[in-house]
């Protein structure tokens, strides 16, 4: 199941963090992060860590990473 990249780029963007910062942030390294997001997949633990460190509320969680569900 792939993610909205473009809306969690966006997410990032928002609140001034390069992917690097996300990285660091879950605790993975910046390429690991790079090819999750080229991939669109994080675990579910990672989603969560996500939604927790870019403040998202429920419908952005559910638009980034569950878009085919979103209509």
């Amino acid at each position: 199941m792939a993610i909205n990249t473009n809306a969690l780029r966006g997410k990032i963007a928002e609140h001034n963090l390069t992917q690097k910062d996300v990285a660091d942030e879950l605790g993975i390294t910046p390429k690991t992060f790079y090819n999750k997001m080229k991939r669109g997949k994080f675990d579910s633990d990672e989603m969560l860590q996500l939604s927790v460190i870019l403040n998202l509320n429920k419908s952005d969680a559910a638009n980034i990473f569950f878009p085919q569900l979103v209509t």
